[in-house]
């Protein structure tokens, strides 16, 4: 770093007429005025550096609490890491099975009209050797479909999905203990535990070591292999790649609303997706310029109910629409169709208000209802009493 040189200043020689000498500036003046100088110049570069730094966001939001990482961060990693602590029978998973999850997966994970199997198409040898033989390439499959249990590979996969997305209509509400009862339930059904067995966070790595398709997991480089080589060259654009505009396949416009408003079957839990396809199919690309391509349709306006609940809120929140729609079936029948079925029933409300509570099957089908017993009585009533005026 250089010195800083010292400034002095001199009488002039030859001074105007009538004008003063002007008196001489020590070294240490003109040192210190020169460093207060310095220490300005110093100064403004930092506030201008600061000022820099100042974005919009700098100061928006906060950092996650622990507690609320601790609510999210319930991923269970393949080597079980992040498994909280509990035990489950298979007694206790057949209750919970049968109260919870019957419904849609039928009492044996065998299945009904609402979901594919989850059990099923694998053998004891299949457990031994870790590779279920109805899914090696080339092999005839004695199995009628692709069960879940034939495909998953990692224990941890199972027990997580279950704690993360069931019961459907109320995820994220079963108890650890609970959770590894219905996976203990099923692994007993696969004949991959005994009966009597109870999994805990304790043994499940001793029982992913008996899980059918547990080497069936194979990582192939750059994708498959085929004589030795990779099938995939890498010759394709990988930058800056033009866009192709043109639709390669599409949804015939009578077809559209085969399953009804798929925007209006969308679960409260995780992020929102689902075309109005009561409306025509968009004529451009759906993304950051689909504002200008499509108008977004308005929202339905909500039926009235007692007390000034919001039907269509209740309905939403508590995932009704997942299985019913207004004007027609989904799973279970329309609200409509219940409402014409018991028109001018004297007792219809209750009648209604008991269903929905309680659950039910048989009179719609071989598909039951699960019981929504976390609705609020009034929020049940609210419900019930829009049903009986017609579902409008």
């Amino acid at each position: 770093m250089n010195t800083p040189v010292a400034f002095s200043l001199r009488v002039n020689a030859s001074p105007l007429k009538g004008a003063k000498p002007v008196a001489r500036q020590s070294r240490f003046d003109g040192f210190l005025g020169l460093s207060r100088g310095f220490a300005a110049l110093a100064l403004g570069l930092a506030a201008a550096a600061s000022f820099a730094q100042d974005k919009p966001w700098a100061n928006m939001g906060r950092d996650a609490t622990p507690a609320e990482v601790k609510a999210w961060d319930i991923d269970v990693r393949p080597d079980f890491k992040g498994l909280p602590a509990g035990a489950g029978s298979v007694s206790l998973g057949e209750t919970v099975w049968e109260s919870r999850c019957a419904s849609c997966h039928g009492s044996f994970g065998e299945s009904n009209e609402v979901f594919t199997p989850i059990i099923g198409g694998t053998t004891r040898k299949d457990i031994e050797t870790g590779r279920v033989a109805a899914l090696v390439e080339g092999a005839k499959s004695t199995a009628p479909q692709k069960t879940t249990i034939m495909k998953v590979a990692t224990l941890s996969t199972l027990w997580d999905y279950i704690n993360r997305a069931m019961p459907w209509n109320n995820p994220k509400t079963l108890k650890p203990d609970e959770v590894y009862g219905v996976t203990a339930y099923l692994l007993s059904l696969a004949e991959i535990v005994p009966p009597d067995f109870t999994l805990s966070d304790k043994n499940i790595a001793e029982v992913q070591q008996r899980m059918p398709n547990r080497n069936g997991m194979v990582f192939y480089e750059p994708l498959w292999k085929a004589n030795g080589k990779g099938d995939v060259q890498n010759v394709a654009c990988m930058k800056d790649c033009a866009v192709d505009p043109k639709v390669h396949s599409f949804l015939p416009d009578f077809a559209r609303d085969a399953h009804g408003n798929i925007q209006q079957q969308n679960r409260v839990i995780g992020p929102v997706r689902g075309a109005d396809t009561t409306r025509p199919a968009p004529k451009g690309l759906i993304g950051a310029t689909a504002a200008a391509t499509v108008a977004p349709a308005p929202p339905a306006p909500a039926p009235a109910a007692s007390k000034g609940a919001n039907v269509n809120s209740l309905l939403a929140a508590n995932a009704c629409t997942a299985c019913h729609g207004v004007k027609n079936k989904i799973v279970g029948p329309g609200f409509n169709e219940i409402a014409a079925k018991h028109k001018g029933r004297a007792d219809a409300e209750a009648y209604l208000v008991g269903k929905i509570k309680a659950g039910g099957s048989g009179v719609w089908g071989a598909v039951p209802m699960p019981p929504q017993a976390q609705l609020k009585d009034d929020d049940a009533k609210a419900i019930a009493q829009w049903i009986a005026a017609g579902a409008k």
